[in-house]
């Protein structure tokens, strides 16, 4: 049986590490027989809102966008999705992040333009099978937070 730490800590909380948890339960004759993520790290991946869309000056199908990550200036990212729009939600992987499949997160120039993430749908972050788009996250998603506090995936 799977279940989410933070699940079970819903009904009991001791102070103890996951592994500590893990050998207590054990102990308990609850035998856990292993503690696995159940989402990718998500290591710079935050929740962006999209400030200004502008079409790209040397592309039919992509978009230039400023977008809000949660710090002082916004960033540049070039995208290609069809629901992009000012305001929208949505996760963004910065520069370094890993995504599944091990598809780097890279700065770089796309027809000329410079772009500094890219912002994903749900099925490039490994959390759905299929996509028609980018993730359109709630409008009360704290701009900055990390993907993995925001969904709670510990």
């Amino acid at each position: 049986m799977k279940f989410s730490e933070n699940w079970l800590r819903t009904f009991v909380n001791p102070a103890l590490s996951s592994a500590e948890l893990s050998h207590l339960l054990t102990m308990a004759g609850l035998e856990v027989e292993g503690m696995d993520a159940v989402a990718p790290a998500f290591n710079n991946l935050v929740v962006a809102q999209v400030l200004e869309v502008v079409k790209h000056p040397n592309a039919d199908r992509l978009n230039v966008c400023q977008v809000n990550v949660g710090e002082v200036q916004p960033i540049t990212i070039v995208c290609g999705a069809s629901n992009v729009a000012v305001g929208v939600k949505v996760p963004c992987a910065r520069i370094g992040a890993v995504l599944p499949g091990d598809f780097n997160i890279k700065q770089a120039k796309v027809r000329s333009i410079e772009s500094f993430g890219m912002l994903c749908s749900a099925k490039e972050l490994g959390l759905a099978e299929t996509s028609d788009g980018l993730w359109l996250l709630p409008d009360d998603a704290p701009v900055g937070k990390t993907i993995r506090a925001y969904l709670d995936l510990d």
